[in-house]
């Protein structure tokens, strides 16, 4: 069979052309992957530690070495409720993490407001800031709470050099003041938090964690953080991966027994050997690799090839 069922690239339209089911992952809504992930050893003690200390647990490790899983098992094991994520950038700021104020949206609104109020139309409104006003993940993490939240910090290594600094004081005191809500005098404001349409009801301006969040922060290894910064967090590095534990975790994502010998088992131990050298290779891309080339559609040698080249890339290169 040739590797063309689909997409021909000739411009005939082919309405009865029927797509294959996605992978296990690509499904939607999502589903996680925490019932199949296994914490590979010494990650359970981590996680234990950082739970019974109160500290960030900081995962470093290659791409796709199910770092950011880890959050999503603890979460669902002890019913901590849906994992609130921060997605760092370079352009990423505490305030962010925080809060955010549409500033420029309650302008527009009072200028609305006050040509209806001029045109005598009714529903005026109010100039409420709240309604301007989302919690952001690390903010929603710290409102009071029974039970802590489940918060993810993800690539922290790609922050600004002063983020983890910054983060220092919030980590420690699990506090912060919205110096907006402040200024105006608000007394009471309901907040929408990160992550849902429910709203909080904050107090002068005044967020207190009384249950410190479960945070996972993970690692590409790409920058040093302070050492202040790493003072405060539990430390563990996810290991390399042995051509066993990639079989398991195949198992556990594709339900394929790769054999010991064959086409297949030669992509996993040519993965295993690219880890080992250093190269940036990750496992979701070897699943999508395995699940393409053990699909009906099993596409010729010389096409096979081209394919693996194709998925298979350096995430490091270009």
């Amino acid at each position: 069979m040739t590797w063309n069922p689909y997409y021909r690239g000739d411009g005939v339209v082919r309405q009865d052309t029927e797509l294959p089911a996605p992978p296990p992952w690509r499904t939607f809504p999502r589903t996680t992957s925490a019932e199949v992930f296994q914490p590979p050893e010494g990650l359970v003690d981590a996680v234990n530690a950082a739970l019974a200390l109160r500290r960030p647990l900081l995962i470093t490790g290659s791409p796709g070495t199910g770092k950011s899983t880890v959050i999503e098992q603890v979460a669902q094991e002890l019913a901590l409720g849906p994992v609130l994520r921060w997605h760092v950038t370079s352009r990423s700021t505490l305030g962010d993490a925080l809060y955010h104020y549409d500033a420029l949206g309650r302008i527009h609104a009072h200028r609305l407001q006050q040509e209806k109020a001029r045109a005598g139309e009714s529903g005026a409104g109010t100039d409420d800031i709240a309604a301007f006003m989302t919690l952001g993940p690390l903010g929603t993490a710290l409102l009071p709470s029974d039970r802590p939240r489940a918060l993810l910090i993800d690539e922290i290594d790609k922050a600004d050099l002063d983020l983890p600094g910054d983060l220092l004081d919030v980590l420690e005191r699990g506090t912060f003041r919205i110096e907006e809500l402040r200024r105006e005098g608000q007394k009471l404001a309901h907040l929408r938090m990160s992550g849902g349409d429910g709203k909080y009801p904050v107090r002068d301006g005044h967020v207190q964690c009384t249950e410190f969040p479960f945070i996972v922060m993970t690692s590409n290894g790409e920058q040093e953080l302070p050492a202040p910064f790493l003072r405060r967090c539990l430390r563990y590095t996810m290991p390399r991966p042995t051509a066993a534990l990639v079989r398991e975790v195949v198992r556990g994502h594709l339900a394929l027994d790769v054999p010991e010998t064959g086409p297949l088992a030669d992509l996993v131990d040519d993965f295993v050997r690219r880890v080992g050298d250093g190269e940036h290779v990750a496992i979701d891309q070897l699943l999508s690799t395995l699940h393409l080339l053990d699909g009906a559609a099993v596409p010729e040698a010389a096409e096979r090839g081209k394919l693996i080249t194709l998925l298979m890339k350096n995430l490091s290169g270009a």
